[in-house]
């Protein structure tokens, strides 16, 4: 079991975690939530002994982590999936990690097997991609077969298949009986990982219960009715029946109504009575995201801003009509279509302008028995326009042909 009492850590004026309380014990997995800059990673380095608290203290099994005998074989992390040295293979960085603790080469190869990575076991490591580099990370936490784990974003930079086999693992392990310490960003992976959280903000705690109970203190969880659309006094007399009930009723922008203050049953009896069809009647309960942004929107650091590209728009020219505005820009999901090349299509060379040919084999100088001087055959020049009626002027001498540079053996 992990237990913190009045953690505190300042770094000079700054305080990254004041006062911080909690348990994390065996059996469960714990999720670890917190905007960026919340004091997690500090929270997780003072827990093993990186970091030395201002104030306070926190144990693992009753002892520092400094002070547990053979530290590794009891305790697993991963904190940073790029400590690791890019030239060692990643057998033999994990080999290198089991002779310092102890632990027989053969669980060295165990391991690398556990996590997928037994065929590229005598690769470098500086040439692993991310979820690879994740994957060596979570080889070295299990090496020693600890009782206690800690994953620092154990799921970063890997495939869907990936963060289901880091979920099925965090939760065998805590099967098992193991007390497992998860920090993570994806909330709905936390959701059907963890079963307990602790969540904090500027380095204070905000929650600490489970996941079930969490979104239930942090989102207020609603009915959705829809009547038929084609008779909207039906849903007015439904509206009217439900307040005079005691419920409340907003209305949602696709007609619907959200409902909160009855059950579902009171709702259909009160349909039923007040002779209203119904079309749908659904209970919504909020994902733990947003019961998650509900509590930590007041503790979030970073804010993003609208970019008002200031200084930046060029003026009209005089004449110029403004551009219309394009349907469902600016609104989530909208993605802006592809610029149209000039002339609408792919390629087109406009009439009469002037087209530069292909660097050839020959350069700029023609093709060899070329006129000394003649410019290169212009494989994308424009038909010339029809000549205008009238006499036809003294044809000139013919000239001979141009060479052909698809055909440079021909020339010769």
């Amino acid at each position: 079991m992990i237990e913190a009492v009045g953690l505190t850590k300042r770094y000079g004026d700054k305080t990254a975690v004041y006062n911080l309380s909690f348990q994390v014990r065996p059996g469960a997995v714990t999720g670890f939530l917190g905007p960026n800059g919340s004091g997690k990673s500090t929270t997780m380095r003072m827990i093993l002994g990186l970091d030395n608290p201002t104030a306070g203290q926190v144990t693992i099994g009753g002892y520092p982590y400094r002070r547990l005998p053979n530290a590794p074989r009891q305790v697993g992390a991963l904190l940073d999936a790029k400590a690791v040295h890019g030239g060692r293979s990643a057998r033999n960085h994990l080999l290198s990690l089991a002779q310092l603790s102890g632990i027989p080469a053969r669980r060295v190869d165990e391991v690398l097997g556990v996590v997928g990575l037994h065929d590229v076991a005598r690769r470098r490591s500086k040439g692993f991609s991310l979820g690879m580099g994740q994957r060596l990370g979570i080889a070295a936490a299990l090496l020693g077969d600890p009782q206690v784990l800690l994953f620092d974003e154990p799921v970063n930079g890997l495939d869907p298949e990936g963060i289901l086999w880091v979920r099925n693992l965090m939760k065998s392990l805590a099967a098992q009986g193991r007390t497992v310490f998860v920090s993570s960003h994806l909330m709905s992976e936390m959701a059907v990982t963890a079963d307990h959280l602790i969540v904090i903000g500027r380095g204070q705690l905000l929650a600490d219960m489970s996941v079930t109970a969490f979104i239930s203190a942090n989102s207020a969880d609603f009915a959705r009715v829809r009547t038929p659309d084609t008779e909207p006094q039906q849903r007015e007399k439904l509206s009217a029946a439900i307040t005079e009930a005691g419920g409340h009723v907003l209305p949602e922008q696709d007609g619907a109504l959200r409902v909160t203050g009855l059950p579902l049953p009171r709702i259909s009896d009160i349909a039923h009575d007040s002779d209203v069809r119904l079309w749908e009647l659904s209970p919504h309960q909020a994902s733990l995201e947003e019961a998650y942004m509900r509590m930590t929107q007041g503790a979030v650091d970073y804010r993003s801003t609208i970019d008002q590209k200031e200084g930046l728009q060029q003026p009209l020219p005089p004449g110029t009509q403004p551009p219309l505005p394009v349907p469902g820009q600016g609104q989530p999901g909208w993605y802006a279509p592809p610029p149209a090349p000039p002339g609408g299509q792919p390629f087109a060379v406009p009439q009469g302008a002037p087209v530069q040919p292909p660097a050839g084999p020959y350069g700029a100088q023609g093709a060899p028995g070329a006129a000394p001087g003649a410019p290169a055959p212009n494989p994308y020049a424009q038909p010339a326009p029809p000549a205008p009626q009238g006499p036809a002027p003294a044809a000139a001498p013919a000239a001979p042909p141009a060479a052909d540079l698809t055909k440079p053996e021909d020339a010769r």
